[in-house]
């Protein structure tokens, strides 16, 4: 397994040559990036300018594993509104295009709504599970993952439910974005890894604390996950993928979180 480093929770103003300085100095093997407008990457940054951020990374060492965000474009898939979802529907292939230029393997996507009072559950599972139909064929051409996250937003909130849906969807290219720390909140989240095993396709490491009713996310290996059972969850699955921090400079050096990381892999031995 391989030590990450997501855009996510480093500085906005570093640029991509920083964040690649950074986590090889800091010891990452791998990052996350995050398209953000008015910044390199885009959606809309030209392919040949992403293939040369690539391989200043690769001149470095740093693989580029995973892309996160669209760059603040709409990417609702769950939406029974149809001009909505066919936007999503092409924001998310520009999703695709992105990671595919910078040579990164999976997306993560929230699926970029949530119910409501107004939107059931049983309309937007629906809508949700077309979308990822009909996204599926052009993953699959492009070779890029498209790797559904639990955000806290309501939707698909059991293991056994989100191994359903993905089953649904029937692509080996659309799948888990495994997050321990947010599924501890509901569940053990060594539960989440042995039921959703089969479709993980990218961890991030994060830790989950919620001691008094007040949520926080310490530093790995000091919160509630049992990353032990997890890691062995992990490898009985197959998983030899990266392992990406999304711990803030703020709560642990991001040298200290590397060192951590490198801890956790240990445990699937």
């Amino acid at each position: 397994m391989k030590v990450g480093l997501s855009g996510i929770i480093t500085p906005k103003d570093w640029s991509f040559a920083e964040l690649v300085r950074q986590a090889k100095a800091a010891g990452y093997e791998c990052i996350e990036v995050t398209p953000r407008e008015g910044s390199e990457i885009t959606l809309d940054t030209p392919e040949a300018e992403l293939g040369a951020l690539a391989s200043l990374a690769a001149d470095e060492g740093i693989e580029i594993a995973s892309s996160c965000g669209s760059g603040g474009k709409p990417m609702n898939l769950m939406t029974d509104n149809e001009d909505e979802r066919r936007q999503g529907i092409e924001t998310s292939k520009g999703m695709l295009r992105t990671a595919k230029a910078l040579g990164a393997d999976t997306i993560l996507h929230t699926l970029g709504g949530r119910p409501s009072p107004e939107l059931y559950y049983n309309v937007a599972y629906a809508c949700a599970l077309r979308s990822l139909q009909e996204l599926a064929p052009y993953a699959e051409q492009l070779g890029v993952n498209i790797a559904f996250e639990y955000v806290w937003n309501g939707f698909l909130t059991s293991p056994m439910e989100t191994a359903q849906f993905l089953a649904q969807v029937a692509s080996p290219r659309v799948g888990f974005f495994f997050d321990p720390g947010n599924m501890r909140i509901f569940h053990h989240s060594e539960h989440w890894a042995r039921i959703c095993g089969p479709f993980i396709q990218k961890v991030h490491a994060k830790d989950f604390s919620w001691e008094g009713r007040v949520v926080q996310w310490p530093p790995l290996l000091e919160g509630q996950v049992n990353f032990p059972a997890v890691m062995k969850e992990l490898r009985a699955a197959g998983y030899d993928d990266a392992l990406i921090s999304e711990v803030p400079p703020s709560v642990a050096p991001i040298e200290e979180t590397a060192e951590a990381i490198r801890k956790i892999i240990e445990m699937a031995d």
